[in-house]
């Protein structure tokens, strides 16, 4: 084994702690570790307008607010997923979930997932600033890699993935089976080294001086996390 390259040596780094904060608050956005009681009836009228939404998700769609605070009641309590409530601070409502999943402080490996966002949430600056309120929680506690997976068919998802700066690692063909049907899986991540450069675009995006008075944005924020970017994702 002498004179092989074995990678770098690891120095200066310690463990990561596992997810704990109850509360993360944001300008736009206030996480909220998930409680059925508090959360889940509105969450399940936030999620009615649009059953699509549950398209790609392991779970769902729900019959009723009795079924999703069921769902709710099974998931919130665990350690891995640790699940949050998106609650929109202009309006006070409860408009998403997203959770941290295969939590390895052991490998300072970490992944978003679970994201499910309501018609109310989508495509605002809320929700993008969950997803940033989530990674910088991550890099801040020490974690080296923050990973986002979906289904290689959710084209979405795969340009949420490249527009937070996520470079693509490629496809896992017959990753698994969901609701009966194949599921070949697309990989993201972004790594601690990039992470400044991430922080420094997300701040600019999210800056006030970056939205009109109509609250149009100014810069996009995949222009400014594009030279963090590793590799593209060919398909998105």
């Amino acid at each position: 084994m002498s004179g092989k390259k074995l990678g770098e040596p690891v120095t200066g780094w310690t463990l990561p702690p596992r997810p704990g904060p109850d509360i993360i608050e944001g300008r736009f956005v206030r996480l909220e570790r998930l409680d059925p009681v508090c959360h889940a009836a509105g969450l399940f009228e936030a999620f009615a307008p649009d059953a699509s939404v549950w398209d790609y998700m392991a779970y769902g769609p729900f019959a009723d607010a009795s079924a999703y605070e069921t769902w709710a009641t099974g998931v919130a309590g665990l350690a891995d997923p640790f699940f949050y409530t998106l609650r929109v601070r202009a309006t006070g409502l409860c408009c998403g979930v997203a959770s941290y999943l295969r939590i390895m402080p052991e490998a300072g490996s970490i992944e978003v997932g679970n994201i499910a966002l309501a018609p109310a949430l989508q495509r605002t600056t809320a929700a993008t600033e969950a997803m940033v309120l989530m990674m910088a929680w991550a890099f801040d506690a020490g974690y080296r890699r923050y990973e986002w997976k979906c289904n290689a068919l959710n084209r979405p998802s795969r340009r949420a993935a490249q527009r937070l700066g996520l470079s693509f690692e490629g496809i896992f063909r017959q990753a698994m089976v969901v609701k009966g049907r194949n599921r070949d899986t697309a990989w993201f991540a972004a790594i601690d080294a990039e992470w400044p450069a991430l922080r420094a675009a997300f701040d600019a995006w999210l800056s006030p001086d970056n939205f009109d008075a109509e609250g149009r944005q100014r810069l996009a924020l995949a222009d400014l996390t594009a030279p963090a970017l590793v590799s593209r994702d060919p398909n998105r």
